[in-house]
């Protein structure tokens, strides 16, 4: 490590610590850090613009992917110190950071934690799911791990956890951000924790059922799974100890068949977080004890002293303006080996910079992040997300929890056709259900399909996201 690379690192970490207010402990009932999660949007920009200040000189020294990229632009460090200056730099997209992995693998030049550091203070390790390239990889240091829990804690403690409440863990422990990162989060905040980790349905039903946890962490799709389990075993989950259902992975507190379905399942609140593993490891959007609502609209509170959001149009990529719906954008202020500068995460959302009724004066993106431009589905030039199909779907009560969409080019004329499967216990090739599940998805998206009923427990059940597309088109 250059002289130079030590003492803007020694820099950037001195600025991190500087903004890390009420670390330990929340200050009261409601908020962790009233100084921030209540700072007003003049302080917010102050915090926001001497982080970037200090993260660009580090990001140029310690980081060969963040130095060429700044050269082949002609920029220096200094020329991107404030919230103005973001717009001279490209967004930076997955592709861009494939390419790069796959150039010097493992790691890639983007990481900014060497060697030298990693076997200091290095933590953990996590990887991108590589479904559309090469996995991306990503070491965080021990101080990530604090900065990582500090903001967590901060997000729960805004759903309402609190120390009288006990978790039970029911997310991959693998690779994925998630659980690690709450597991962290509940550990600064004193929260017990029941691991669930190599148990089926069953023994996880018999766990809540003896040792009555008061929050399920876990994807939706597998909150509605174990509820049927429970179900199948003659348990009621509404009357169980479960008063918070903490979901990530997959959108549903926007999607309101699918938070319905839930809330009524288990008889308790849906809470959300929402992050990558790019830039926001920690809870970049999460909801709020006050509901996460603005009249009928779902939304989720962003952390800005740590993270600077955007939204950008689709196809030029440039910034949006204000309260019109754009991709996701994040630079993180909040880590010493993935700091990044405008990364393209690509959720659909809109942004909203009033202060909610909880007292938190961030932003919150409206509808939360309910569409990934990665997922959008293009049918004979319609254009629509799964999402979608999975409100029409959950909308008819008596359908099951799981569905699938089938994408194939006919044979006939080689015409792109959609099917969506479906679970109902009086299922065949053709009845009044199918062209009632038929209708909702072409009102959804002015789109016909066809419409397959399958028995019940077909379908397959996951624990972590749900893949619920299968795209065979140009396979045949």
């Amino acid at each position: 490590m250059t002289d130079r690379a030590a003492q803007t690192r020694t820099a950037w970490l001195a600025t991190l610590e500087k903004f890390k207010h009420d670390p330990d402990q929340p200050a009261n009932g409601e908020m962790w850090s009233p100084r921030l999660d209540g700072a007003s949007r003049d302080e917010l920009t102050a915090i926001q613009n001497e982080k970037l200040a200090a993260v660009t000189p580090f990001l140029y020294e310690n980081s060969r992917f963040y130095r060429q990229r700044f050269d082949s632009l002609g920029l220096a460090p200094t020329d991107i110190a404030s919230l103005d200056d973001l717009a001279k730099w490209p967004v930076v997209d997955k592709s861009e950071m494939t390419l790069d992995v796959e150039a010097p693998p493992p790691f890639g030049h983007y990481t900014t934690l060497p060697d030298e550091i990693w076997r200091q203070r290095g933590w953990m390790l996590f990887s991108t799911s590589g479904t559309t390239g090469t996995p991306r990889i990503f070491r965080y240091s021990q101080i990530d791990r604090e900065y990582w829990a500090w903001a967590n804690a901060r997000a729960m403690h805004a759903m309402g956890f609190t120390p009288a409440d006990t978790v039970f863990m029911m997310t991959g422990y693998g690779p994925h951000v998630f659980a690690w990162g709450a597991q962290m989060g509940l550990a600064k905040m004193g929260i017990g924790i029941i691991p669930g980790g190599g148990m089926d349905g069953k023994m996880r039903a018999g766990i809540v059922e003896r040792f009555q946890p008061t929050v399920l962490c876990c994807t939706p799709s597998y909150a509605l799974y174990l509820g049927r389990v429970m179900q199948d075993m003659g348990l009621d989950p509404a009357a169980s100890s479960v008063s918070k259902l903490f979901c990530g992975g997959e959108p549903a507190l926007a999607i309101a068949p699918t938070r319905e379905k839930l809330q009524d399942l288990w008889s308790a609140k849906l809470v959300e977080f929402y992050g990558c593993t790019e830039v926001a490891p920690h809870a970049g959007g999460y909801s709020c004890a006050a509901g996460g609502r603005d009249g009928e609209e779902q939304f989720l509170h962003l952390m800005e002293d740590v993270q600077i959001w955007e939204t950008v149009d689709p196809e030029s990529l440039q910034p949006v303006a204000a309260g019109q719906r754009g991709l996701s954008v994040c630079s993180n202020l909040n880590s010493e080996s993935s700091p990044q500068l405008r990364f393209l995460v690509g959720d659909f959302t809109t942004l909203k910079h009033d202060t909610c009724a909880c007292g938190r004066s961030h932003a919150r993106a409206m509808g939360c992040f309910a569409g990934r431009a990665d997922d959008l589905i293009n049918l004979r030039g319609i254009k629509f997300f799964p999402t979608q199909i999975e409100k029409a779907v959950r909308a008819i009560p008596e359908l099951g929890d799981e569905f699938q969409i089938v994408l194939t080019s006919r044979d006939s004329d080689g015409m792109d056709v959609m099917k969506v499967v479906v679970e109902h216990a009086d299922h065949g090739p053709a009845s009044a259900l199918t062209e009632q599940v038929a209708a909702a998805v072409r009102l959804e998206i002015e789109v016909r399909a066809d419409i397959e009923v399958v028995a019940p427990d077909t379908l397959p059940k996951t624990e972590f996201k749900a893949k619920r597309v299968s795209d065979e088109r140009g396979k045949g």
